[in-house]
């Protein structure tokens, strides 16, 4: 079956937006019991739709996370929540709450039902029939548009076709009109160019043409050229301004919640776990070998800041523990220190540092003071990490980039991580997190010794 590049693209958002209207109206219709139906629908309706456009609830693109539409998404159900409540105070006084709470609930958990089901369906009926898709060509040398190769071919529910590679390898001039003419005379939608291997003259006749032919051009950076994946832009009364890094973090309320979900967190391990496990713990280490039940070493933490990190005691007392990173059969592990490390209890008195606000419950993993100034020297990019919190685990240890560091690949691999982290943060990324954490934890982590 032949389908046209994108051919029901168009209809997809606005299909969207008249299900979800239906949905509201008719559900609040039923549900609420208002005399104006007529000024209630259009109240909610606007509000809904303001607070979409705001939040960008409908901006779902073939290369969007599930994770990314479900932060939305709740975002999206409190703030319409909050606002049906409060036209519910100004009409009644408040007496039908909880038929709000439970409108606003049904209606949410089928809009989102309906967008998954969407975003599931298009994916899989891009691999079986190659609707809804986008015809792309790559320009670049091949170790700069082998991953993106690689991502093309993997994923084709993702709906992109890879027609054809020009490798710039040599005779680059040739190669790039070779490319610019296959565009021009093939239904070609999207042109991906790696910027690290075109000189400016030949970037700006790759623009000029993409404009000048409706194409849609997108670069591939290189590595040490890429600055942020989430440039902030700014204008100071007509000055345009580019922030390096936004660090959601930081903001007022992000703040505020990232404070309240670790302390509610950290207390309910406190509280629920380390309140009776502590003691435990404390007589099995003592009889396992001679030294205190804590370990208790300097770390870099936010802003770079120096902290004390607590973890029990997994090592016999040497001198090298703040120097020397554990590895494989290291020696100095006692008995008890290769079972705790193993299942990761040696961390759980982190959770004191997240209560104290020196740690987060997720965030990029602190490293003793000696190894950071070692690393912050010789890795690009490795301060950032520290424009937030630590992190008891992190999305770089989810992915594989826990313990020792074996190979440089290692640690450049989890500043990358730790990068995405910090510039995509949201409570949904770090539920995530904290779930795949605990599943490894069970499972068996082969770098956890």
């Amino acid at each position: 079956m032949t389908t046209k590049t994108g051919r029901y693209s168009g209809y997809i958002r606005p299909f969207s937006y008249l299900i979800d209207f239906i949905i509201i109206n008719v559900l609040a219709f039923y549900m609420m019991p208002f005399h104006n139906t007529i000024l209630y629908a259009l109240f909610i309706s606007f509000a809904w739709f303001a607070i979409a456009i705001h939040l960008g609830f409908y901006e779902v693109y073939r290369y969007t996370k599930v994770i990314a539409i479900l932060n939305k998404a709740v975002k999206q159900a409190v703030l319409f929540g909050l606002f049906c409540l409060a036209l519910e105070l100004y009409f009644s006084e408040f007496a039908n709450q909880k038929k709000v709470v439970l409108f606003v609930f049904v209606s949410w958990t089928l809009v989102l039902t309906i967008k998954i089901f969407i975003y599931y369906f298009l994916r899989r009926f891009r691999v079986l029939y190659g609707g809804n898709s986008r015809t792309v060509v790559l320009l670049g040398n091949d170790a700069s548009i082998e991953p993106l190769k690689q991502f093309f071919t993997d994923n084709p529910d993702y709906g992109y076709n890879l027609a054809q590679i020009f490798s710039l390898h040599e005779n680059k001039r040739d190669k790039i009109r070779a490319c610019l003419s296959y565009v021009s005379t093939n239904k070609i939608d999207e042109i991906y160019c790696s910027v690290a291997d075109v000189s400016d003259n030949q970037m700006a006749e790759i623009i000029d043409f993409a404009d000048n032919n409706l194409k849609t051009l997108k670069f591939i950076p290189d590595e040490k050229q890429l600055l942020s994946t989430n440039m902030k832009f700014e204008f100071y009364d007509y000055i345009p301004i580019i922030s390096l890094r936004n660090i959601l973090q930081e903001e007022s309320f992000n703040k505020v919640i990232k404070r309240i979900f670790d302390l509610t967190f950290s207390l309910v391990i406190i509280i629920g776990l380390l309140s009776w496990l502590l003691p435990i713990m404390a007589v099995i280490i003592k009889l396992d070998s001679k030294g205190p039940v804590f370990f208790i070493q300097k770390r870099n933490g936010l802003k770079y800041k120096k902290f004390n990190c607590y973890k029990f005691r997994s090592m016999e007392l040497n001198d090298n523990s703040d120097v020397e990173l554990a590895s494989k059969n290291d020696l100095r592990i006692t008995k008890v220190g290769k079972f705790i490390r193993k299942t990761s209890m040696d961390e759980l008195p982190q959770f004191f540092n997240v209560f104290f606000g020196e740690m987060s419950i997720v965030g990029p993993r602190p490293h003793m003071v000696s190894v950071a100034n070692i690393y912050a020297a010789k890795v690009d990019k490795f301060m950032v990490r520290h424009f937030v919190k630590p992190g008891i685990t992190g999305l770089a240890q989810t992915k594989g980039y826990r313990g020792e560091v074996e190979t440089d690949e290692d640690i450049i691999n989890r500043v990358k991580y730790d990068i995405f982290y910090i510039e995509n943060w949201s409570v949904l990324l770090d539920i995530k997190i904290i779930f795949i954490t605990v599943f490894n934890t069970l499972r068996g982590d082969k770098k956890a010794y």
